[in-house]
């Protein structure tokens, strides 16, 4: 069976987001299509799913309007911490130590969502400034 991977982005005059191979899976749709039943329901805490928005390794698992392909951060050098909601006082769900990876799926404002590298661990926002991009 032929392996499939996320398409292609393009943001303009910039050079598209290409995805790599974490991102292929052997289980490539194939016909027409259609629901069967209702999605799966997802612990938001440890998978990257929520009603809007999914990590692109979901797709044909879960079903959202969206799928994002992770841009990879590093946590800063004061650590990171990643809370259950997009503010200061929200809960706080897990610390990262610094230079702990993060893959960011949405940015909005200062806040980040995403899960920590590796998938399982915890999913939820961070605040930007505890967060340094790491250049693909």
């Amino acid at each position: 069976m032929a392996r499939i991977s996320a398409p292609l982005f393009g943001f303009g005059d910039r050079e598209p987001v290409k995805t790599t191979d974490d991102y292929l899976r052997d289980n490539a749709p194939g016909g027409e299509l259609a629901m069967t039943g209702p999605s799966p329901h997802a612990d938001g805490v440890q998978l990257p799913v929520r009603g809007d928005l999914a990590h692109i390794r979901l797709a044909g698992v879960h079903f959202v309007p969206h799928y994002a392909v992770p841009l990879t951060h590093r946590a800063g050098p004061l650590g990171a911490t990643i809370r259950n909601a997009a503010n200061e006082d929200a809960d706080v769900l897990a610390t990262l130590k610094p230079g702990s990876l993060f893959d960011v799926l949405e940015v909005a404002g200062n806040w980040a969502w995403g899960e920590v590298q590796g998938g399982h661990d915890a999913v939820g926002y961070v605040e930007m400034s505890q967060l340094v991009r790491i250049e693909p």
